[in-house]
């Protein structure tokens, strides 16, 4: 059995409207041609959708059970429409980003109900990472733009441009920690104390094994460590303030809080999709001109 999408469309839109001729005029269509449509599909179906033994025809109980799946062919057949639209149009189906625990912004979070409205069939994938595991991610496709604290360096593959908001990093530790009854710390005294570093799934450079420290490969997990009072951490002021659950104390030392820039990163020499131009644009607006170097 086919179903004609015109037919299924006139039955849920007089359904709706409360009468064959109000969805003639809402389709554009003679109320003749809508009461043929709805007839041919009570023939396929084998069922009365519309008892007509009213001057305004309800809905039968067969009609009331179908109406819902109805819709929902309606709703199929939309989204396959618009679906097909945006692949013509050079849309990707899915697109992914890599964030870094240091950025926190508004402004992503409305471009993100922005690109909703304007791609509503995309599949958004967000990761979280740091340092140089979101290049990496960036240069092996897995995902198309990034956003990270800024690095000193980046390889020539990837492409970067500066985040006028910065993030502020400070040294944190639990309040049971001994840290943290201290007065004003310095270096020798955080020296006495286990460091929880950031540690990338990454980074090359060898851990040393002569000092007390522990790692993990982000900034979220290095603060549920510090929570445990194992140790102190560098961690980014905003992610404390959202999860670190009051149980954190800020450290009063020398040269602390630090500014550190974010960078959106994407790769230089991949075909970038139409909604990842479009959010690079989006962004783009609140960035400053590239990082030299």
């Amino acid at each position: 059995m086919t179903l004609s999408i015109d037919a299924v469309t006139a039955f849920v839109y007089a359904a709706e409207l409360g009468s064959f001729s109000a969805a003639a005029r809402r389709l554009g269509k003679s109320q003749p041609t809508v009461s043929e449509a709805i007839a041919n599909l009570e023939i396929d179906l084998g069922c009365v959708l519309f008892d007509r033994g009213t001057r305004i025809p309800g809905l039968t109980p067969a009609g009331q059970l179908l109406l819902p799946q109805a819709r929902q062919i309606i709703a199929a057949s939309q989204d396959l429409r618009q679906q097909a639209e945006q692949l013509g149009a050079g849309v990707e189906t899915r697109l992914t980003i890599v964030l870094s625990d240091t950025f926190q912004s508004r402004t992503l979070e409305n471009v993100a109900c922005l690109l909703e409205a304007r791609y509503p069939l995309l599949e958004l994938e967000c990761l979280v990472g740091e340092q140089e595991d979101v290049l990496d991610l960036i240069l092996s496709g897995r995902a198309q733009l990034g956003l990270v604290g800024a690095l000193d360096r980046y390889p020539p593959d990837i492409r970067h441009q500066r985040q006028r908001e910065a993030s502020e990093l400070a040294l944190y530790a639990a309040h049971r920690h001994p840290l943290a009854a201290s007065g004003r710390v310095d270096e020798a005294l955080l020296g006495r104390h286990r460091q929880l570093r950031l540690n990338t799934y990454g980074d090359k450079t060898p851990a040393d094994s002569g000092q007390r420290q522990w790692y993990a490969p982000s900034y979220l997990m290095l603060l549920d460590m510090a929570r445990l009072g194992v140790g102190w951490a560098e961690l980014p002021c905003w992610l404390v303030d959202s999860f670190g659950g009051g149980e954190l104390k800020q450290l009063d030392v020398a040269g602390w809080p630090k500014r550190m820039p974010v960078d959106l990163v994407w790769a230089a020499r991949r075909p970038m999709g139409a909604a990842a131009g479009w959010l690079l644009r989006q962004l783009a607006d609140g960035i400053a001109p590239p990082a030299e170097g």
